[in-house]
């Protein structure tokens, strides 16, 4: 017998007192005392409370006494206030004095606790995920996601956005993070790729005359996991033609509005402010800076070029940079054994060490103090601003160690110090990219971004003379430190397509290998165009407050790129082997 629902467990307030209503849901918890049952019954909505008392007939009260938690039941009754109330519950004023029940299953002891705040094991939680999923905290992030989706569906439809599907079995183009490989029966000892973004085929929208194109796009990377970071993930990805980078900005801008104004009742200020990427790395030591508090980088490389102090020389010498930031009350709130696991935490990044000075009444502390005079120290403290009570953190190396270096120092350091408010929303540009970075560990320069990017119009000569020094038409769209998403203006001619693949070294037949499709499309007439993708998943998080990703996504993978629900990736068997063609090695099924 099924109960068909009037209201959902959530809803029901004082208003609704006297009213004949019918819940269904699981069972909360249940407690006999003695002629009276209280039994809480929850949904997606939240909590009601039913009450069994001594006018219910006989049957019925033993049957509500064999409730228990997670039991999934059906409830008829009427509404009437409660005696005493529970202002902790939206429901609080109201219970229900139930009149008949049904138990749709019954159920075993759970593994997890249905709550919040249940401190359970992660990977516990991502085994029993459908159980986790029952938490308000997890169906509200649920229901945020939809509801965040579904405007961005309204608003890029306004806009007059195409929403296409593009293809998840493509060609493997290996650049960046590792292909997810399907290996093909039909074509055997051939391989499909899992996209790790729609670019190729936007760009032939594109040329295929979609003028605006949108989708909530699945994504995969095979790359090492963190917070932000799961092997599948999800885009909102745009591409639009005849545009420039300030056409696209505006368009994201309305968006961030729209979703600030509907999901949070936060009124967004734009134009966003924009950084080129030089001052972004420069004054905060990351591409992607949190510009909610100060902290930023110093360069003092030419104040202390001369001044024999070995560490800070050679960096120079090696055409690298000495650079700090400026703690301001950090003295006092940072002790030597404070600031050692700072200078441990900065190795992880490349930093051999770490300089640091407290300034005091009695003038300039260091653990330099050997090497400089207190008048040395003095300048360098005058220098960088720093008053009574501050701390310099000063590290001095290659100038991406130190900007990394320092990038989370400050960051690490703001955090710490509880400077970090999450409801003070910062957005920012970051604009002008470099076109091209060099690959230490492949000892070659490749595409900062991607091969299709195109360089900023007054540095279109230099990608045949100098195309290191170019500038891309690349931007970032930041938030409070982390970067949301990002996009470009895309290369549409054929000629600078190809000074684009000989900068990178890149020879005919690997063109083809990787890229010949598009390619050959772009020979039939490609009109300028540009675009953008969103991480959607951080976005959600960002905008729930929570701090992985694994948050707001159903059912994710945990640290290993395990499903723990499904047990994925599993074994196959050597039937379905032998019909693709593939024989494992010894020991690989270890």
């Amino acid at each position: 017998m099924l109960f068909k629902r009037s209201h959902m467990c959530g809803e029901l307030r004082k208003e609704n007192a006297g009213e004949q209503v019918v819940l269904n849901g699981w069972v909360q918890k249940s407690r006999n005392l003695g002629g009276l049952i209280f039994c809480d019954i929850r949904d997606k909505t939240g909590i009601t409370q039913v009450v069994f008392d001594d006018t219910v007939p006989r049957e019925l009260f033993d049957r509500a006494d064999t409730l228990r938690s997670e039991y999934v039941i059906g409830v008829k009754g009427q509404v009437r206030e409660r005696e005493s109330k529970n202002p902790d519950m939206p429901t609080g004023d109201v219970e229900i004095l139930a009149g008949d029940l049904v138990i749709y299953s019954t159920a075993d002891t759970p593994p997890i606790y249905i709550k919040d705040d249940d401190n359970v094991d992660d990977n516990l939680r991502l085994k029993y995920r459908y159980l986790d999923l029952r938490k308000k905290k997890m169906q509200d992030n649920l229901l945020f996601r939809a509801r965040l989706t579904n405007i961005a569906r309204d608003y890029f439809a306004g806009e007059g956005f195409t929403e296409v599907e593009t293809p998840v079995l493509i060609k493997s183009t290996p650049e960046g993070a590792r292909d997810y490989l399907v290996p093909s029966r039909v074509n055997q000892g051939h391989f499909y790729a899992l996209p790790q973004s729609p670019q190729t085929f936007k760009q032939l929208l594109m040329v295929g005359g979609t003028d605006r194109y949108f989708q909530i796009a699945k994504c995969f990377r095979d790359e090492d996991l963190r917070a932000d970071r799961q092997p599948e993930f999800t885009q909102i990805d745009l591409e639009m033609s005849f545009v420039d980078v300030d056409d696209v900005i505006e368009i994201q801008e309305g968006f961030m509005k729209r979703v600030f104004r509907e999901l949070k009742g936060i009124d967004l200020e734009t134009p966003f402010p924009r950084m080129t990427w030089d001052e972004a790395m420069n004054r905060y030591g990351s591409d992607k800076p949190d510009i909610r508090f100060g902290f930023e980088l110093q360069d003092i490389t030419e104040l202390v070029k001369d001044c024999g102090f070995r560490v800070f020389t050679d960096a120079i010498e090696a055409g690298g940079s000495v650079r700090g930031i400026c703690i301001e009350g950090g003295a006092q709130a940072y002790t030597r054994k404070k600031i050692d696991k700072l200078t441990e935490a900065v190795k992880s990044y490349g930093a051999r060490g770490m300089v640091w000075m407290k300034v005091t009444e009695e003038g300039v502390s260091s653990s330099v103090n050997k090497f400089f005079s207190p008048e040395e120290l003095r300048n360098i403290a005058d220098t960088m601003g720093a008053g009574t009570g501050d701390l310099i953190l000063i590290v001095s190396d290659k100038n991406k160690v130190v900007y990394d270096s320092l990038g989370f120092l400050r960051r690490h350091i703001a955090g710490e110090m509880g400077l970090l408010d999450d409801e003070d929303y910062k957005f920012l540009w970051v604009v002008d990219f470099p076109l091209f970075e060099y690959d230490e560990k492949e000892d070659r320069w490749s595409a900062m971004h991607h091969p299709f990017t195109s360089p900023r119009e007054e540095d279109a000569e230099l990608l045949k003379t100098d195309p290191h020094k170019c500038k891309a038409n690349a931007y970032d769209i930041v938030l409070n430190g982390v970067e949301l998403g990002g996009g470009s203006i895309r290369i549409h001619d054929r000629e600078m397509q190809e000074d684009m693949f000989r900068a990178l070294n890149m020879g005919e037949e690997e063109i083809q290998e990787k890229f010949g499709f598009l390619v050959e499309a772009f020979r039939y007439g490609a009109p300028p165009h540009g675009g953008l993708a969103y991480g959607l998943d951080r976005l959600i998080m960002l905008l729930t407050g929570e701090k992985s990703i694994r948050e707001v996504i159903a059912f994710p993978k945990n640290q290993n790129a395990q499903c723990m629900v499904s047990e994925a990736p599993g074994t196959v068997d050597d039937v379905q082997l032998e019909e693709l063609g593939i024989a494992l090695r010894a020991g690989s099924e270890e």
